[in-house]
């Protein structure tokens, strides 16, 4: 088994055969994974090392003290936190190998094909269809906010390729080339100005059966490890105390006494401890995952995350009065990346309404906490025996 002294060892020859100062980031990025020193749990040549997953933090203490470069996962993080751990579970070796190591350097972005208009919350309705044409698929459908499908070489997506058996049969997950013809995207302005979600519109998409992944039939269990590592790449995501939201707010109070009350005091010691409860659930969480795949705990710190985001962001605006109504610009922008925490007080505000929406519905997310963490008794669900052509629409 590989070590912490074996993984400094493998870390600084990378920084010895290549130094950051005088190494391109991008060749940097490539000598990273080819050493496995990208995600050191994966597997031997492709970006790891089949390495114990708590020692990737060995690797990164090296590498920051170095000045090394990252690969930015605010702007790739659908690829790093969805699509890579989906692919590694389900991608054939052939997959794996041409789809991993551009998608860690940030060569080529990914999105994820999931919602669609009519089967956002119930997205086991989804009616894109996928039908068999040789060894192509042939897809049409509309897809829905789709994070960064602008920028993106790749999508994660869901289609049903069986429309007489009952919707979470039937589905079947695919690789999709979003440069290929019938693929369109449109942008969707979103409240704050900023247009970071669009639609898809695939029309007569071919799709080669070689960049299916999984069984056909079987998308819904495939579409799962995407969904538990979604809600853990935007739930539980590494910050240091009175990092995040609350950092923000607190930052206010310190630096501008005069806008302090008796309330929003009381109000900021309770959200402050909960950040920080939540903070330290998000490191229990991590640390789970260091021993195996992410399940349904990830729900609840998602949940969580996005309740406390729009908690704190109400009463930032609130300290600030009529400051906080301010709005620095509603020029519309297509941004490469998404950064809950940026700009101003207004934005925060704004943008964090969506974190109850993107990543799974709040109210999805209470029934799944409910059902397969607490073990409480399921809704009933009359649809889930009917076949989806014959479901009421």
């Amino acid at each position: 088994m590989t070590t912490a002294a074996e993984l400094r060892r493998r870390t600084r020859e990378l920084l010895a055969a290549h130094p950051p100062a005088d190494t391109d980031r991008l060749d940097f990025l490539r000598a990273r994974f080819d050493a496995g020193l990208a995600w050191v749990h994966y597997p031997e040549g492709l970006g790891g090392l089949a390495a114990p997953r708590a020692l990737q933090a060995v690797v990164d203490a090296e590498l920051e003290a170095a000045g090394a470069p990252g690969n930015d996962p605010r702007r790739i993080g659908i690829g790093l936190g969805m699509a890579a751990p989906t692919v590694l579970q389900y991608g054939r070796e052939e997959q794996k190998r041409r789809l991993l190591r551009p998608l860690w350097t940030g060569e080529e972005v990914w999105c994820q094909l999931f919602s669609e208009p009519g089967a956002g919350s119930d997205l086991a309705a989804l009616g894109t269809r996928a039908v068999r044409d040789g060894d192509d698929w042939v897809v049409n459908g509309q897809k829905v906010w789709t994070s960064s499908a602008h920028l993106a070489r790749w999508a994660i997506l869901i289609a049903r390729t069986d429309p007489d058996v009952p919707k979470h049969r039937g589905i079947t997950y695919f690789v999709c080339d979003m440069s290929d013809p019938g693929v369109e995207v449109r942008p969707l302005r979103q409240i704050t100005g900023e247009a970071e979600f669009n639609e898809v519109f695939l029309t007569d998409v071919r799709i080669p059966d070689s960049r299916r992944l999984g069984e056909v039939g079987d998308g819904w269990r495939v579409a799962q490890t995407t969904l538990n590592n979604e809600r853990v790449a935007i739930g539980g995501t590494p910050v240091p105390r009175e990092g995040g939201m609350i950092g923000k707010v607190a930052a206010t109070w310190r630096e501008r006494p005069g806008l302090r009350t008796h309330d929003t005091h009381q109000r900021l010691l309770g959200l402050w401890v909960e950040a920080e409860v939540a903070r330290l659930t998000g490191v229990r969480l991590r640390q789970q995952l260091a021993a195996g795949q992410p399940g349904p705990e990830g729900a609840g710190v998602k949940l969580t995350f996005a309740r406390l985001n729009q908690e704190i962001s109400g009463l930032e605006v609130e300290l600030l009065g009529e400051e906080g109504l301010l709005y620095d610009d509603w020029t519309m922008r297509r941004p490469e990346l998404v950064d809950f925490t940026g700009r101003d007080a207004g934005y925060r505000y704004l943008r964090s309404k969506g974190n109850s929406i993107e990543g799974g519905t709040s109210e999805v997310l209470l029934n799944i906490v409910a059902e397969r963490v607490l073990g409480l008794p399921a809704e009933p669900r009359t649809d889930k025996d009917v076949a989806w052509k014959d479901l009421a629409r």
